[in-house]
């Protein structure tokens, strides 16, 4: 009989610890399709031809406008241009309307933390691929996984894709930009 205590107490352990590892980020994330459907390889590729800067630029101040507002978009899509659904709401539900899309923004950064993407485009020369990869050249955009508990993306929290302080670090590291303290970055 002691031996099958020896058995089941690691087992448990074991399963235990099995749950956690692969249930709990299960449980964690909660995913959303963004609310069109979107492809950069349209806008992009060879029939688009756009850049990423033709969408997402820097303000004259500096600062980063993020995602684009309709405007941007009405500005081809005043009238369907294809024959895709997801062409034909965005026109029908938001241009004509002139009505902005509740984008789930994967990069949205926590309230302390103060990034300059006109300091890493202009003064460290960075491309947009560097830091989030070849997002530019997909066909559909993956769905948006926000942590139930902060309220983040999973690209800020945590994998996958996810740009945590490590990260940033390394690439300081890597490229010899050292940081002074924690108020470099942090509010």
């Amino acid at each position: 009989m002691k031996s099958n205590g020896r058995i089941w107490f690691p087992a448990g352990v074991l399963v235990s610890l099995g749950l956690g590892w692969f249930g709990f980020p299960a449980m964690l994330y909660r995913a959303e399709p963004q609310p069109v459907a979107f492809s950069h390889k349209a806008h992009t590729g060879q029939k688009g031809g756009m850049k990423c800067e033709d969408c997402h630029a820097l303000r004259e101040d500096g600062s980063f406008s993020g995602i684009p507002g309709i405007e941007k978009c009405a500005g081809c899509h005043a009238s369907a241009i294809g024959s895709t659904a997801a062409e034909k709401r965005l026109v029908d539900e938001y241009v004509s309307q002139n009505r902005e899309i509740p984008w789930l923004v994967y990069a949205r950064q926590p309230e302390n933390v103060w990034f300059s993407h006109a300091a890493h485009i202009k003064l460290g020369k960075l491309t947009c691929e560097q830091c989030h990869g070849e997002h530019g050249k997909t066909d559909t955009l993956r769905p948006y996984e926000e942590d139930r508990i902060s309220g983040y993306s999973r690209d800020v929290r945590g994998n996958p894709g996810g740009k945590k302080m490590k990260t940033c670090e390394d690439c300081h590291g890597r490229c010899g930009v050292g940081q002074q303290g924690c108020l470099d970055c942090h509010k």
